[in-house]
C-alpha cells in the first residue's frame, strides 16, 4: 500500500471516527475541568474583591480574552484530528483573542489612568501567572492529548501545540478568576508568554503521543 491509499485509507475511516473524536475530546476536558479548578480554588483560591471586580470591564474583558483563544483552538483542534488536515485556512481564527486584546488596549488607553504603562504591564503577579497557568492546564492538556488520540492527525507536533492553546485557554480563564492584575496589557503580555509555554509543551508530548 503506497503512502496515498494509505492516507486515503486513514482519512475515510477517521471521517466515520470524527463525531467520537469530538464527543470524546469534549468529555474529556469535561472531566479534566474540575481537576484545574480544584487545584485553582485549594492552591490559589478566588481574588477576594471578585463582586467589585466583576463590575470593572477590563477585569470581565479577561475571560473574554481566554474563551476567544479556547474556543478557536478547539475547533482547530478537531479539524486538525483528521489526517489529511492543515493548519492552512484555519489559523485565522487564532487571531480572535488579539483582535479582543487590541481592543481593549485601545480603550484602556483612552481611559485616565493612575499607574503608568509600565506598571500596568508589569503588575503584581506576573511570575506568578506565567507558572500558575501552566500548572493549572496540566489535566486539561492530558485531557486534550487523550481526546485527539481518537483521530489521526498527520501534524502530531502541531495538533499537540494547539491542544496546547485550548488547555492554556481553559486555564487562563480559571486563572483569571484569581488575577488581580486587570489591564489588557498584562493580559497581552504574560498570559500570551504563559500560553506559549503551554503550547510548546503540548507540541513535544503530541509529537509522540499523537504519532500513527
Amino acid at each position: 500500500m503506497d503512502t496515498d491509499q494509505l492516507i486515503r485509507s486513514l482519512a475515510a475511516d477517521n471521517a466515520q471516527r470524527a463525531q467520537p473524536v469530538g464527543i470524546v475530546l469534549a468529555l474529556a476536558l469535561m472531566a479534566a475541568t474540575p481537576v484545574s479548578t480544584a487545584m485553582l480554588l485549594i492552591g490559589l483560591g478566588i481574588r477576594p474583591d471578585i463582586w467589585l471586580a466583576v463590575r470593572n470591564p477590563f477585569f470581565d474583558l479577561k475571560f473574554v480574552v481566554t474563551t476567544a483563544l479556547a474556543i478557536p483552538a478547539l475547533i482547530i483542534s478537531l479539524h486538525l484530528s483528521r489526517p489529511e488536515a492543515s493548519l492552512h485556512g484555519w489559523s485565522w481564527l487564532l487571531i480572535a483573542p488579539v483582535l479582543v486584546l487590541v481592543g481593549g488596549i485601545v480603550a484602556e488607553m483612552m481611559v485616565p489612568q493612575r499607574a503608568p504603562m509600565m506598571a500596568r504591564l508589569v503588575g503584581h503577579n506576573s511570575m506568578l501567572c506565567v507558572s500558575a497557568i501552566p500548572v493549572l492546564s496540566l489535566p486539561l492538556l492530558a485531557a486534550a492529548l487523550f481526546g485527539l488520540r481518537h483521530g489521526a492527525p498527520s501534524r502530531p507536533a502541531l495538533a499537540g501545540a494547539i491542544a496546547g492553546l485550548v488547555s492554556a485557554g481553559l486555564a487562563a480563564t480559571l486563572y483569571a478568576a484569581h488575577c488581580t492584575d486587570d489591564s489588557p496589557l498584562f493580559v497581552a503580555t504574560w498570559y500570551t508568554i504563559a500560553a506559549l509555554v503551554v503550547a510548546g509543551l503540548g507540541a513535544g508530548i503530541g509529537a509522540r503521543v499523537l504519532r500513527y
